[in-house]
């Protein structure tokens, strides 16, 4: 594997996360740790890639690399082997900090002897999330130091350097990402690798246990960090003026990706400007944005999301005494949704600078393509269950739904998420929708959810008796974010033989007393399970058990076994759209004479759709 070689100057492409994967093991990292969520996953795959194929090689991976139960739990190990003195990492998408917050504020009293760098992966424009919030904030609200890469090069340098960081301020870090640096990809220049140190040294320090008395003495310690922090920012390398041009009164303050727009368009414009690039952006360099606000009458902050760069040169330029014109979000220029790209930026410079430029729009076609929305697989066992239930209780039911691939049975035929907050949310709110309504209630989470945060609502259904069925989607695999493993599965991230938790022992041990386990491709029993379980007064939960489709034909690929394929027979096919209408697999569609038909390529041969054809029309076709 390249991105494991040590050799120091050689060249790779590598992805924005791969690249931060690059950083930590050059850095002589000793713990990883995460919950996969998009848009960080690959940086944790990058870990078990790397410890998987050392393994296979007999060789040491050089670190402990997990993917943890929840993102608290992440946090928390990786928190405790940084406190013994080992060089840490946790990454997270943006709602996973929401997650491990508790950890995260405490963490920062306390501080660590070796260096941990928590990754943030923020989504604007909510590429693969529910919300699109700053993580910028958590960095002021807990008082952390921050740093905020805007290529992959800067990416695996930032988090090399924030090791050492971390270790001279005795205190967790934070590199904040985006979608568009996480995934892009970006020429990386190696450095030489450290060896990681194995083991850790745990010294009692009586300043680690946060009772109040102690939390009042450790937040002057956290203040007087970031003083110390800051004046680190004012030297960080990756704190520069760049010149554009001759000099002028206007500058350009930005950060991360956006700095990419702001320099390209500035050179297209051939703009006269100077522009402030910050890469360490909690604590700012005050100093450095000082000398930079007195040189300027004109500043544009370039920042997508909050204006929290903006607000913090407002301050500046109010405690310094200077006349500057601010150009930014809170000016009306620039908007505080979605993710940026050059042709925004370059559209408010044209504005600003009063440029007279004709913006070619790319041509739309007169051809108006219907909209395509993602789609549960083919064969995807959700499905089934999804029809199931429907089947079973066809009107007068309230679905609240969860993070997962399942939330696409939002989509048309089935329709079935009716409501969602969060991970985990399902169950705790089909318990607020029993108490608020007479309806009945059918909610649905996926078995890495149920890991991660689905078990405590089902304890307090089981406790106050609430009048609900919850459905556990146990496709054995953390599906949506690249199939990792969760503790319902036999091996950890690592490749080691691990001990499965099965989920139906974990609801029993919650107490539930109905439980019902489904093979959710018989349909017919699986219909039958939803009738007892919703007639039963109180908490009943069906356990969908059957395996992701790509895992189980990937499977037997491996084993070279054939995988049948279904097809229609035309004649006995009476078009009632069933397999369509009301089923929906992607796989069947209309020709253009109105006849339906399976896409050889997509069928995954799960066979539920001869299963719901009411004419048998639909057989298995012989290889």
């Amino acid at each position: 594997m390249e991105i494991i070689e040590n050799k120091p100057g050689k060249n790779i492409l590598l992805l924005g996360n791969e690249a931060i994967t690059r950083g930590a093991i050059e850095a002589g990292v000793s713990v990883a740790t995460t919950y996969p969520g998009t848009p960080s996953s690959e940086i944790a795959d990058s870990f078990s890639k790397i410890a998987k194929y050392k393994t296979k090689k007999n060789k040491e991976p050089g670190f402990y690399f997990e993917y943890s139960t929840n993102e608290k739990v992440a946090l928390e190990i990786a928190a405790a082997a940084a406190i013994t003195g080992l060089r840490s990492l946790t990454c997270m998408k943006h709602v996973g900090l929401n997650v491990a917050s508790d950890t995260f504020m405490t963490y920062l009293y306390i501080g660590c002897r070796g260096g941990h760098v928590i990754v943030s992966a923020d989504d604007p424009s909510c590429h693969s999330s529910q919300n699109e919030q700053d993580n910028r904030y958590y960095a002021i609200f807990g008082g952390a130091p921050m740093f905020e890469p805007a290529t992959p090069q800067e990416a695996k340098e930032m988090t090399r350097m924030a090791f050492e960081i971390s270790e001279e301020l005795n205190s967790p870090v934070l590199l904040r990402t985006t979608t568009r640096l996480n995934h892009a990809r970006g020429p990386i220049t190696f450095n030489k690798i450290e060896k990681s140190k194995e083991k850790g040294n745990f010294e009692r320090n009586p300043m680690w246990v946060t009772t109040p008395e102690i939390a009042r003495a450790r937040h002057p310690v956290l203040i007087k960090m970031l003083e110390k922090a800051e004046k680190i920012s004012e030297s960080y390398p990756y704190n520069e003026i760049i010149n554009i041009g001759k000099q002028s009164e206007w500058g350009i303050i930005t950060s991360g990706v956006s700095y990419n727009y702001v320099r390209e368009i500035s050179e297209e414009l051939n703009l006269n400007v100077k522009i402030l690039k910050l890469g360490m952006t909690h604590p700012i360099p005050k100093n450095i944005c000082k000398k930079f606000i007195r040189s300027c009458k004109k500043i544009i902050i370039v920042e997508e999301l909050e204006p929290i760069l903006e607000n913090q040169i407002k301050q500046i330029i109010y405690d310094i005494g200077v006349s500057v014109r601010i150009f930014g979000k809170t000016t009306g220029h620039f908007s505080r949704l979605y993710e940026y790209n050059p042709d925004i930026v370059e559209e408010v410079f044209l504005k600003i600078f009063k440029i007279n430029k004709e913006i070619k729009k790319p041509n739309k076609s007169k051809l108006e393509l219907p909209k395509r929305p993602p789609a549960l697989c083919p064969g995807c066992p959700h499905r089934a269950t999804y029809y199931a239930a429907k089947k079973a209780q066809p009107k007068g039911v309230i679905y609240p739904t969860d993070i997962g691939c399942y939330t696409l049975g939002k989509e048309k035929p089935l329709e079935m998420a009716d409501l969602l907050l969060c991970m985990g949310s399902n169950a705790g709110t089909a318990c607020g929708l029993a108490v608020a309504t007479d309806e009945k209630i059918i909610s649905f989470m996926g078995d890495s959810t149920f890991f991660h945060s689905g078990i405590p609502p089902i304890i307090d259904a089981v406790h106050h008796n609430h009048n609900v069925v919850i459905t556990i989607l146990d496709n054995r695999t953390t599906a949506m974010t690249g199939h990792q493993p969760h503790p319902g599965t036999d091996f950890d991230g690592m490749g080691r033989p691990a001990k499965k938790i099965l989920v139906e022992n974990v609801v029993k041990g919650c107490g539930v007393e109905n439980i019902e386990i489904i093979n959710p491709n018989n349909i017919e029993k699986s219909t039958e399970a939803y009738k007892r379980a919703l007639k039963y007064s109180g908490t009943s939960v069906v356990i969908s058990k059957s395996p992701c489709i790509i895992l189980e034909n990937r499977n037997k690929r491996k084993r070279n076994e054939i995988i049948h394929v279904y097809q229609i027979d035309q004649e006995k096919c009476k078009k009632c759209k069933t397999c369509i209408g009301k089923f929906g697999c992607p796989a069947i569609y209309f020709e253009e004479d109105k006849s339906i038909h399976i896409d050889m390529n997509q069928c995954n041969g799960c066979g539920n759709c001869a299963t719901i054809c009411p004419f048998n029309a639909i057989f298995k076709k012989e290889n």
